[in-house]
């Protein structure tokens, strides 16, 4: 089959784009980042039975999409667009409040783009589909580049590194890719690569994984993040649109159609990891319950692997005015937190916290015990009430004497309970009503 290889012309590039990447600022002014942040997140269970997976909170005072927005203005771009669909009110909201300090003025802006049927009369069918169906924004911006992201992972990368990169090696495609253990290799798109990092092979989600060959316990995984030649992904996806037998998704369609007959090149991970520990990167899917709890409770340690105190990359989101946390005693009882993370506007009333986290506005009541725990926003715990390996939802209000996570047989007839034995609680699972507010 005859190879494509618009990539490789300079002359179809546009004439403000250079050959080689010598300006890194010049390149992010001419990205363009879509951010696709429409999944339902059903794994994550009734964790997202009202909000949409990257709007659900994280580490104590952000919402999962921080992470994604904030490497694209870290890195330089700020030019970037968000793709919504399901139950996506709050995430609107979070972005729309939390993400309006760039400069309209300056060409900077983040614009929140609703399902809205522009080709047809469907939603998003894939995720290929959902770029497609907004094409006519993008020829809009008219940008050079548009790198392709996913809203629902937690990391540190440098965009600008993979963009230099993809440049640099004229691809028509960049695919962004980390090693993972074979065991976990079946739920990601598995690469094969030949001596330059040309992509050879793409299977997307397969049941017998492709091994490493230096790495045979390991498997070499997209992120879903890509980067395009602007022209190219828009011809691309307008050819995979008149496939009737495409699924239209960038992983299970247009990928594995491009691999043999166009320039895909891999980016590994680690060139552009912000976050390393020791010779690993740092990437959290968090699209289970026991995924999210365990990425949470990883921010406790002594010396976490992801460092969110760091000024040089930091991560940011929506800052609510609101009062320092608060720790007092009840007769003889102090309230103390100890190996955790507590918000703002927490009060912790002679009770103890224990490797937790506490989002913001939370109190606690005396004589309760938190261990191993998640307490999400606004949430108001009683007297004496214990909880342990558990997530508690937003605006619940748990009553006095309330145990959770000692007896499974018990949790399980009043609550949500993993495989892993991690109990979330959600008003509705106490009989109460979420705020129609929020």
């Amino acid at each position: 089959m005859t190879e494509t290889r618009r990539g490789t012309d300079t002359s179809k590039r546009r004439p403000d784009l250079p050959a080689r990447p010598d300006d890194a600022g010049h390149l992010m002014q001419h990205t363009y980042a879509l951010v696709l942040a429409g999944g339902r997140g059903t794994r994550l269970g009734p964790l997202t039975a009202r909000r949409a997976k990257p709007a659900v909170p994280f580490g104590g005072k952000f919402s999962i999409i921080d992470f994604a927005l904030s490497n694209c203005v870290n890195s330089g771009i700020r030019r970037i667009g968000v793709l919504t669909q399901y139950k996506a009110q709050s995430l609107i909201r979070h972005i729309e409040r939390g993400w309006s300090f760039l400069d309209v003025n300056l060409g900077e802006f983040i614009d929140v783009v609703p399902a809205q049927q522009r080709v047809d009369e469907q939603w998003y069918t894939g995720t290929a589909n959902a770029v497609y169906q907004n094409l006519d924004m993008i020829c809009e911006i008219d940008p050079d580049l548009v790198l392709i992201l996913a809203g629902d992972h937690v990391y540190k990368m440098d965009y600008s590194r993979l963009v230099e990169e993809h440049v640099r090696t004229l691809a028509d495609v960049t695919v962004a890719c980390l090693e993972v253990p074979l065991e976990a290799a079946r739920g990601f798109g598995i690469v094969g690569v030949d001596a330059e990092t040309r992509i050879t092979r793409f299977d997307e989600k397969p049941a017998q994984p492709r091994p490493l060959p230096e790495r045979p316990d390991h498997a070499l995984a997209s992120m879903g993040i890509y980067v395009f030649d602007n022209h190219f992904l828009c011809e691309q996806l307008r050819r995979d649109a008149d496939d009737p037998s495409s699924s239209h998704d960038f992983g299970h369609d247009l990928l594995p159609w491009l691999v043999p007959r166009c320039r895909v090149m891999a980016h590994h991970f680690e060139d552009s990891c912000v976050s390393m520990v020791g010779d690993r990167p740092y990437w959290r899917d968090v699209g289970t319950l026991d995924a999210y709890w365990a990425a949470n409770m990883d921010l406790v340690q002594m010396e976490p692997e992801l460092d969110l105190y760091e000024d040089e990359w930091s991560i940011r989101s929506l800052q609510r005015q609101l009062p320092a946390a608060k720790f007092v005693r009840d007769g003889n009882r102090h309230g103390i937190a100890l190996d955790s993370l507590v918000a703002s506007g927490c009060v912790v009333c002679g009770a103890k916290v224990h490797r937790s986290i506490l989002f913001s506005k939370v109190r606690v009541g005396a004589g309760s015990l938190i261990e191993d725990t998640l307490v999400l926003p606004n949430v108001s715990v009683g007297r004496d009430v214990r909880l342990r390996r558990t997530i508690v939802d937003k605006h619940c209000i748990l009553p006095d004497g309330l145990h959770a996570g000692f007896d499974p047989a018990l949790d399980r007839q009043r609550f949500h309970v993993t495989e892993r034995g991690i109990v979330l609680i959600t008003p509705e699972m106490l009989g109460q009503h979420w705020p129609s507010s929020t």
